[in-house]
């Protein structure tokens, strides 16, 4: 049986051959159709991959407590209205909820950094000493300030990398000192650089300080208060959970009766992430069903070039059956013959598709992934798409009558 196959498959190419034109012509629309499904999806899941990596830039699970939501007047006045968050209530959260891995409280500042003749505007991230761990954030040269730096409001001060190339062109930072609001802080650090987030900031323009440094020295804050709350859970399915406890937690150190809405919001980032992943996902589906379209017109093709082949070679196929061909043999020759055509064709979309895929992520500049599934599910495609199409061909060959197609001019 095996040699019959491999018969069958060298009669089947050595007809393709024959007229090379009409075959190479036959298989371009397998070509475009599977060159468009690779390009397609590849820039669907390049997308996805990078919405993915920028939210988990962001951090390790990450949770985010906002204060606000007071009503005023029976008005709502939504996220950051009310200072209705304190350092108290994370060190509440931090000790009482098991699936919270780290916590920092979060409070904002900004100022123009001064050293020299150099200076730079930045928005300044008041936090605690978990910050690098919360965030996945490196420090590239130098550490981090301490528990004791952020319990003493030291004036301790790490640099984003943009930052200090733009304050120390060429120099070390590391125990310099520069002015911030007119007060001096100690450089300890410069993070590692970050690039830029999902909406085009440059997350490397920052600059960490202690919380308390930002509440007491820069901000002056008689009551203290905190802008956020950056929580990391222990594992990415545990971020329900934790956002859950700390609603529930929140509301009874808050003393939120049962019939009024809750004073602070909660943004669980792994919701974003699913959230995302599933539109992208339907995005790469629909890329990919308008580009099948394309493999299912050049099935359509494959199989009327199979019906002309059919009626051109129908004397050779009663010359077959006359020396003894069965049916079967007749039918699986032109099936090899379409599916060979398919092949051909998906092979060479493959390398096509892959090479436009490169082409639009180096000229365009939009992301892409071509992932072994996709070319594997495009190469099969294009295989079924051969074998439904040449079918209908290969069972009209093989129903002639001997006697007929012998007569057949």
């Amino acid at each position: 049986m095996k040699m019959n196959l491999f018969a069958i498959l060298k009669v089947a190419f050595r007809a393709l051959g024959r007229n090379k034109l009409r075959t190479a012509l036959t298989m371009l629309g397998i070509i475009i159709g599977v060159s468009a499904v690779i390009v397609l999806v590849s820039i669907g899941q390049g997308a996805q991959s990078m919405v993915l990596d920028q939210i988990s830039n962001m951090g390790s699970n990450m949770i985010f407590v906002m204060p606000g939501n007071l009503n005023f007047g029976g008005a709502s006045m939504g996220m950051g209205a009310a200072s209705t968050l304190t350092d108290e209530d994370v060190l509440a959260m931090e000790r009482e909820i098991p699936t919270i891995a780290a916590a920092s409280p979060g409070v904002n500042a900004s100022g123009q950094l001064v050293f020299g003749n150099q200076n730079w505007f930045v928005r300044m991230q008041g936090t605690n000493e978990k910050f690098p761990r919360i965030r996945n954030w490196n420090v590239e040269q130098g550490e981090f300030f301490t528990e004791g730096d952020v319990r003493s409001s030291a004036r301790v001060i790490v640099l984003g990398k943009t930052v200090s190339d733009k304050l120390f062109p060429g120099l070390d930072p590391i125990g310099q000192t520069i002015r911030v609001r007119n007060l001096p802080f100690r450089v300890v650090g410069v993070l590692a650089a970050k690039g830029q987030s999902m909406v085009g900031q440059d997350q490397d323009d920052t600059a960490v300080i202690p919380y308390t440094t930002a509440q007491r020295k820069l901000l002056g804050q008689q009551i203290p208060s905190i802008n956020q709350a950056m929580i990391s859970a222990i594992s990415q399915e545990a971020t329900g959970v934790t956002q859950n406890q700390i609603t529930v937690l929140l509301r009874q150190r808050h003393k939120i009766p049962a019939s009024e809405s809750d004073d602070f919001f909660v943004r669980n980032m792994t919701d974003a992430a699913n959230t995302f992943e599933q539109l992208t996902t339907i995005m790469t589906l629909l890329l990919g069903s308008i580009a099948a379209i394309s493999l299912v017109v050049g099935g359509i093709g494959i199989m009327n070039i199979m019906l002309v082949s059919v009626t051109e070679r129908t004397r050779e196929i009663g010359i077959r059956m006359a020396v003894g061909a069965r049916p079967n043999y007749v039918r699986l020759q032109f099936l090899m013959e379409s599916v060979a055509l398919s092949l051909m064709g998906g092979l060479i979309g493959v390398i096509i598709g892959g090479a436009l895929a490169a082409v639009v992520s180096r000229v365009l500049g939009w992301p892409t992934l071509v992932s072994a599934l996709s070319v594997l599910i495009s190469f099969a495609f294009a295989t079924a798409i051969g074998v439904f199409f040449g079918y209908y061909p290969a069972h009209k060959a093989a129903a002639l009558d001997p006697i007929e197609a012998l007569r057949y001019e």
